[in-house]
């Protein structure tokens, strides 16, 4: 079976990642953490625009369907 076509996982990283205690890190790992984040915020954005593109694109060839 193609992994593809199996369901996702329930929850995600960013649900687990919100319910970690953040009381052992010190303040430079916290700010690590902060600069991972913004950099991850910024790649699903980047993502996301794709898509929106490649949606319009295909709905400008094919026509969009109703609903």
């Amino acid at each position: 079976m193609d992994p593809d076509d199996l369901p996702r996982p329930k929850g995600d990283a960013a649900s687990r990642l919100a319910t970690e205690d953040l009381g052992p890190y010190s303040q430079a790992e916290l700010d690590e953490r902060i600069a991972r984040l913004e950099a991850e915020i910024e790649r699903v954005k980047s993502h996301r625009g794709r898509a929106a593109a490649h949606r319009a694109e295909a709905d400008a060839l094919f026509g969009r369907k109703p609903g």
